[in-house]
């Protein structure tokens, strides 16, 4: 009883030491990952709605920085960058807000300029913003195009809408009758220039008396086969008059819609110049219009929180040689910023849970010199579905992880070298199941986008459960999820047909 004792007072130290440890190492982690090396710049926009402070900074969609702070700055947003190591900007450098990620992520996006110009050092500032159109700018095109619209139907009803329109009709009319009486006079006056005209087409005429026959004899013939086509095709004819008419009758309705939209359209926009309506006091009391604002950027602040999020998805199988069985996790990550992730994960083991029992074992017969009972330790598995969720914070090319990982308490470390591509793994947890805690040691790379080989060996600790494996994994991030959604909604499209 007394070594069972201290061997469990052993294990919970060894807890709380781990846990005390993992608590100043987040504080440590939390306090650097506000500093970094590198530089800061800054620029002055005019609209900064949609960014946040720790917003991501990229250049060619590859995160190179973010933002410190956000400040006003007399009628601006002053946007405090601060870059990472390595990356140079040049004086002529350009800065655009833009949305990203699969819910609409906002982030700054940087040209860096042009190779061999004088290169930006720390406070400088970036003089080319580009700035991206707003609600306001939109609701006064609306306005515009309104105001000219209203213009066009006035200048109608000037033209066509009074008495002074229709003496003008009548005055073109007069001149068009004094134009017809000129031609007439034109031509009495070169009678006899028509009449030599008429006595030429005559004589043409008469000379061409046969073919003009064998012609009219071919019209006739092709109006009796047009004349068989139509009877033959009556019904048809008739169905595609009805089409006509019903098209022509839509046309009428349509245009009558038209005016009637444009009537509404020109009393809306009289309203709300003159304050009337939602509209108008929206647009004329600037009172509410900064209770709308303040509004606006209360929510904008709440689901800024939720646009930064990334998703990392990974399925993986591993095959246990000495077990001779299949592992297979699904990992699904939530990234609420850089270097720090929640880490949930559904394990399918066939070892499942581990049992080991001490159990007292009688001896019949009892051998001369040998006790009647002694001791025997029995393990025993069982097949499960176990769960891990565990929260992770990297600090340079190391994540440490710890929480609850395979349904025990554990803790976790994953380095990374060369861009992510190689991945050294170790696992510690169910620390009383066994004579010793399980330790498990992975090495990941990746092959090519998104496809990873793995191996390694796991409850190295434990000489009756130890095992080594092999395998391989799928990691899936925003990118590729919204990739794959198209071909998702085809298939179940497809199957639906």
């Amino acid at each position: 009883m007394t070594k069972e004792v201290v061997q469990a007072a052993k294990v919970g130290a060894l807890v709380v030491a781990a846990l005390v440890a993992a608590f100043f190492l987040y504080r440590a982690v939390d306090e650097t990952s506000t500093r970094g090396d590198g530089y800061r710049v800054y620029a002055l926009m005019d609209n900064a709605q949609g960014l946040i402070t720790k917003s991501r900074v990229t250049i060619a969609g590859i995160s190179v920085g973010r933002i410190d702070s956000i400040r006003l700055e007399g009628n601006q947003a002053r946007i405090d960058i601060q870059m990472d190591e390595g990356v140079v900007l040049y004086d002529d450098a350009t800065v655009q807000r833009t949305s990203a990620s699969l819910l609409g992520e906002y982030l700054l996006a940087i040209a860096p300029g042009t190779e061999g110009r004088r290169q930006l050092v720390d406070g400088d500032r970036i003089g080319t913003v580009i700035e991206t159109a707003g609600m306001g700018d939109i609701m006064n095109d609306v306005g515009a195009i309104a105001s000219s619209v209203r213009a066009v139907a006035r200048q109608l009803e000037v033209s066509f809408g009074n008495d002074e329109a229709g003496r003008q009709m009548t005055e073109a009319l007069r001149n068009l009758s004094e134009a017809l009486a000129t031609v007439n006079e034109i031509i009495q006056t070169n009678q006899e220039v028509v009449n030599r005209t008429l006595a030429n087409v005559e004589r043409i005429t008469d000379d061409a008396r046969p073919d003009l026959h064998e012609i009219l004899d071919n019209i006739s013939a092709i109006t009796e086969q047009i004349r068989a086509l139509v009877e033959r095709n009556q019904d048809d004819i008739d169905r595609g008059v009805g089409e006509v008419d019903d098209t022509v009758a839509s046309i009428h309705r349509a245009s009558d819609q038209l005016e009637n939209v444009l009537a509404d359209l020109g009393e809306i926009t009289e309203r709300t110049a003159a304050g009337e309506g939602t509209v108008g006091r929206l647009t004329s009391d600037d009172h509410l219009i900064d209770e709308v604002e303040s509004t606006v950027e209360g929510v904008n602040d709440f689901v800024g929180g939720i646009t930064r999020l990334r998703t990392i998805v990974e399925l993986r199988s591993e095959f246990n040689f000495l077990s001779n069985s299949f592992k297979n996790y699904f990992t699904f990550r939530v990234l609420p910023r850089e270097g720090r992730y929640f880490y949930i994960q559904l394990v399918d083991d066939p070892r499942g849970r581990v049992d080991m029992q001490t159990v007292q074992v009688r001896r019949s017969p009892v051998a001369p010199g040998e006790p009647e009972f002694y001791e025997e330790q029995r393990i025993t598995t069982s097949d499960s579905l176990l769960v891990s969720v565990m929260l992770a914070q990297r600090v340079y090319f190391a994540t440490f992880r710890f929480g609850i990982l395979e349904s025990s308490g554990g803790l976790g470390v994953d380095l990374d070298f060369f861009d992510d591509t190689l991945e050294v793994s170790a696992e510690v947890f169910q620390f009383s199941d066994s004579q010793f805690p399980r330790l498990r040691f992975r090495l990941s790379y990746e092959i090519l986008p998104t496809l990873f080989i793995l191996g390694g060996a796991d409850d190295v600790l434990n000489e009756r459960t130890v095992d080594f494996f092999l395998g391989a994994m799928l990691r899936f991030d925003d990118n590729d999820l919204t990739s794959l959604l198209p071909f998702f909604g085809g298939a179940i499209g497809s199957a639906a047909n």
